[in-house]
């Protein structure tokens, strides 16, 4: 069985990073890591996703996501970026991510009372691998996203 772990990035993880690499088709969604690991916006967090102990996928959490989406309160942080290396996909890493982000952010962002996230319609692979993780959909869709509709989704951090 794979074993995932999520972990801040550091500047070792960041010239493994550079090596994680998403599918042509899928950019549209996510972009390549090397677009946005070095932007250094002061409000953007980016963690990587290992698996056995290889850097094999990143997200970014976004606490000025409020700022860009007028659903989210100021007390929600946004999931942005979230991704797989394209070798590293069909394994299960994905979902097993999604399984833990709860308790991992809940302890890395105490102040947070919810993080959402938006999905592209065309995107069932990743809405899924959400779902099992215990993201709820809103029923709302956003449609300002550059390759279009996304369903918006939603877990609450604090009881």
């Amino acid at each position: 069985m794979t074993s995932v772990t999520l972990t801040p990035l550091t500047p070792a993880l960041a010239d493994k990073l550079r090596q994680v690499t998403v599918a042509p088709d899928q950019v549209v969604f996510s972009g390549q890591p090397t677009e946005v690991i070095d932007l250094n916006d002061p409000v953007i967090d980016v963690h990587v996703i290992l698996s056995d102990g290889a850097a094999v996928g990143m997200f970014r959490i976004d606490r000025g996501f409020h700022n860009h989406h007028q659903f989210a309160a100021r007390s929600i942080f946004g999931l942005r970026t979230f991704l797989i290396d394209q070798h590293k996909q069909g394994r299960g890493i994905a979902k097993a991510c999604c399984q833990q982000l709860h308790s991992y952010l809940s302890a890395a962002y105490p102040k947070a009372e919810a993080i959402m996230l938006t999905v592209n319609l065309r995107n069932p692979g990743a809405y899924r691998a959400y779902v099992s993780g215990g993201f709820i959909d809103t029923g709302a869709q956003y449609m300002h996203g550059g390759a279009g509709p996304q369903n918006i989704l939603k877990f609450q951090l604090k009881k």
